[in-house]
């Protein structure tokens, strides 16, 4: 993959991936998110990624969301502990027109009060929905606990109480304090010479001054393992195993992907999946994951299943894990594990959206995107040791926490 950079005077970093596609995707990615607010700010990050679209100093909110839509592209936006990302898929020849359109929504949107009064409730509702949804919920409530009394354990919807307090001066505030241009990525892959992308994110995004404070972000230290146990509404119990990981760009990163990929991955061929699933029918929805942030990480194995079945379901996910503890790969086993996580990278590889924004997030955390060709040299030289180590490290008893849902 060809990566194009450049750095605008203001700080503001261009990331560009050429391909030959008639379609392109570009984003801003902004280094704040829910993890950045105070406690009197909880949800702002989240609801300045709904209100941003609506309205600017030019264009009211029909205008913003025509503009692009009205050609067929699609605008959309997420908010994430650590960043929040506006995005696009267009036809190449309007890159322009989009990238216009993303300076003013990022420098001139006002934020009409009454467009936050009717937004709230749609925040409200959303947070509710989710409330009501406990395979959801769990995920969010698992890691307030492991992050107890630190920013990243912050739901990133904020709570009802929280958004009806918001204010506009609230959403200034923190984008003021938050949105530092050199802490901005543009990431682009589409079919543009480079020189042409240049010259319209200079024209439209680097007569803005340098703008934001620097505000250094606590590391995560203090964890303490806990078992758990909420009531819930519910017909199934809900049940969440995990500990901290591995920080976002650590050396054994990518060894940790390939044992949550043979764990309880997306693959229907999962230990997990084979064991509560397939051999026991003990689960519709079971999985693993892993997720990392730029100074800390956490590890979870998640099932839903009937109270009845729920005793046993818990002791093979046990069984599972230490399995992954005890058992070496053999060489067989291990060239298949590497097989399958490398078919399924160069598969997520044929997405120009999701190229896109993985390039946004990794040089927006590290300035730096690596290649597939390196991921996957790195893939090739684990080893069964290396897996067994990593094992013992993070599924270790006595850190393990688990939090259910009856």
């Amino acid at each position: 993959m060809e990566l194009q950079t450049f750095v605008l005077p203001n700080g503001i970093r261009l990331v560009h991936s050429p391909v030959q596609s008639a379609v392109a995707h570009c984003g801003i990615f902004i280094h704040a998110g829910s993890r950045d607010e105070s406690d009197s700010e909880h949800g702002v990050a989240h609801f300045i990624e709904h209100t941003i679209f609506k309205g600017t100093e030019k264009r009211n909110v029909f205008q913003v969301l025509n503009r692009l839509e009205n050609i067929g592209a699609d605008l959309n936006a997420y908010t994430g502990k650590e960043e929040t990302c506006i995005y696009a898929s267009f036809l190449c020849e309007f890159y322009d027109r989009t990238l216009e359109l993303f300076q003013d929504i990022f420098f001139h949107s006002t934020f009409p009060v009454i467009e936050l009064e009717r937004e709230k409730q749609v925040v409200m509702d959303e947070i509710h929905s989710y409330q009501d949804t406990a395979d959801e919920q769990i995920f969010d409530d698992f890691e307030d606990l492991v992050f107890a009394g630190h920013p990243l354990g912050k739901n990133i919807l904020g709570t009802a109480g929280s958004i009806k307090k918001l204010k506009q001066e609230d959403i200034l505030k923190f984008i003021h304090n938050n949105y530092r241009l050199d802490e901005v990525v543009i990431a682009s892959v589409g079919k543009i010479d480079f020189k042409k992308l240049v010259k319209s994110v200079n024209k439209y995004f680097s007569s803005h001054p340098f703008r934001g404070q620097s505000h250094p972000r606590i590391a995560f230290r203090n964890y303490r393992p806990f078992i758990t146990s909420k009531k819930k509404n519910t017909s199934q119990v809900h049940c969440l195993i995990g500990a901290p990981a591995y920080e976002f760009g650590h050396e054994r990163c990518m060894q940790l992907l390939l044992l949550n990929n043979m764990l309880g991955g997306p693959v229907m061929n999962s230990r997990l999946s084979l064991a509560l699933r397939e051999r026991n029918g003990l689960t519709y929805h079971n999985e693993s994951n892993y997720t990392a942030y730029s100074d800390a990480g956490i590890m979870h194995i998640y099932f839903g299943t009937d109270p009845v079945y729920y005793e046993k379901a818990l002791s093979i996910v046990h069984q599972e894990l230490k399995r992954l503890r005890e058992e070496k790969l053999n060489k067989v086993q291990l060239q298949i594990v590497k097989k399958q996580i490398i078919g399924q990278l160069a598969i997520g590889q044929e997405s120009n959206l999701a190229t896109m924004l993985a390039i946004g997030k990794n040089y927006l955390l590290q300035n730096r995107f690596e290649t597939i060709e390196t991921i996957v040299e790195r893939i090739r030289m684990t080893t069964a040791e290396d897996l067994i180590e990593i094992a013992n490290e993070i599924f270790d008893e006595k850190r393990l926490s688990m939090l259910t849902f009856r």
